[in-house]
């Protein structure tokens, strides 16, 4: 059941893409102005050698080493070097001091490159590195993979994104549920973390959005969600997850449908992301069957009863309450034409297409001054680290001049 709903999504997107080729042709990610490099490498760069002596000398001296450095990448030889010092300065006394624009500057770096896999190594692993990026440095990331189809990888984008809970500008929110609305296309066979990550991007990102794909992505996020929990219990729901911790995500799912019953104005689901939730339900039915008339090992037994507590269970009985009331209400939908036909990849893309350009301009603005304001800052430390050295300096010759002095006397 689950294959034939995103085999129609493909379908229905092809469909778009063959009745929409202004759309395909023009735009459908960030436009050039958005990714263009021209604000950037504008900005006024520490002239210094880097290679006149030691870097790692110079990185235990100095501060701004590391940030000369990242900016100064001119090879995939020296990204490599990058990482390496980056994770050093990490795990050093100065680790409190990464400054954004040196994360930009390193993601930007990576794509430059062809080293997105250092950056995405990076960003998941951002404890030992200290990379957070901001939502601007997200947004070039996430459309690098999405221009090259590497959906998946665009998704272990949107991922970080919502770990960080950082879908406040519409942009990021567009690209990436046109990520995840992409990669579910594909029909992928997902693993159950993968469920859980792209069922919490979908219901974080999706309530930021008061409109059909919103609501859908909030239905499908609770959904993928909600048999995260049946299968394996709430904790592996929310645990390092921004989440809400309380059982009933399957619940929470058709909330979403009764508030689209109740609501009085043009906004619908996709009835494609209906049909998917109902296999999905299936899945869990026949799941549930097979487990209560099957038989266990002593140590499958004490394995599942690690994980699942007694509210879990009682969250599991309700599943047959949940898949009536899933049929009620979509019946309810139908009869009241809440069913948008539209795939959700297909409303995601013509989201972007509505929306993104506009969604652009204020991101353009805030990044400008953004740079400015970068750039002043790094003038201010490349001084108040001359006026250290100098006076470190100072202070070495009096020492050399009061020794010197006392060996005289």
């Amino acid at each position: 059941m689950a294959a034939s709903v995103w085999k129609r999504c493909v379908t229905a997107a092809v469909k778009v893409k063959c009745l929409s080729p202004s759309f395909s042709a023009r735009r459908w990610l960030l436009s050039a102005a958005y990714t263009d490099t021209k604000v950037w490498e504008a900005r006024e760069k520490d002239p210094q050698n880097l290679g006149k002596s030691s870097r790692d000398t110079v990185f235990h001296k100095y501060l701004h080493f590391l940030f000369q450095f990242v900016d100064n990448i001119s090879s995939r030889e020296e990204v490599d070097q990058a990482e390496y010092y980056l994770y050093k300065f990490r795990h050093s006394p100065n680790c409190w001091y990464l400054r954004d624009w040196t994360i930009h500057s390193w993601i930007r770096q990576c794509l430059k490159y062809g080293a997105r896999e250092k950056a995405l190594h990076t960003l998941k692993n951002k404890v030992q590195y200290g990379i957070f990026p901001d939502d601007f440095t997200f947004n070039l990331f996430i459309d690098s993979y999405v221009k090259d189809g590497d959906f998946k990888s665009a998704c272990s984008v949107v991922e970080e994104v919502m770990l960080q809970e950082a879908f406040d500008l519409p942009s990021t929110q567009i690209l990436s549920l046109y990520a995840v609305g992409s990669f579910l296309a594909t029909r992928p066979q997902l693993t159950v973390s993968e469920e859980r990550a792209l069922g919490a991007s979908l219901l974080i990102c999706g309530l930021k959005q008061d409109n059909t794909v919103g609501l859908s992505a909030q239905l499908l996020g609770n959904a993928l969600l909600g048999k995260v929990e049946i299968l394996k219990g709430i904790h592996a729901v929310f645990k390092g997850m921004p989440l809400f911790w309380s059982h009933g995500y399957l619940g929470r799912a058709l909330a979403v449908m009764e508030r689209v019953a109740a609501a009085s104005g043009d906004v619908k689901l996709s009835k494609d992301t209906l049909d998917y939730i109902n296999g999905l339900l299936q899945e869990l039915s026949s799941t549930s069957d097979s487990d209560s008339s099957g038989e266990e090992s002593a140590g499958e037994e004490e394995k599942k009863e690690d994980i699942i507590d007694e509210d879990d269970q009682a969250e599991q009985a309700k599943l047959p309450q949940y898949v009536s009331r899933f049929k009620e209400l979509s019946s309810q939908l139908e009869s009241q034409g809440k069913l948008d036909p539209a795939s959700f990849q297909a409303l995601v893309t013509t989201l972007a297409q509505q929306n993104l350009a506009a969604a652009e301009k204020p991101d353009l603005e805030q990044y400008k001054s953004r740079v400015q304001a970068w750039e002043s800052e790094n003038r201010q430390l490349i001084q108040r680290e001359k006026e250290t050295r100098e006076k470190a300096e100072q202070e070495k010759q009096e020492r050399l001049a009061a020794r010197a002095a006392a060996q005289q006397a």
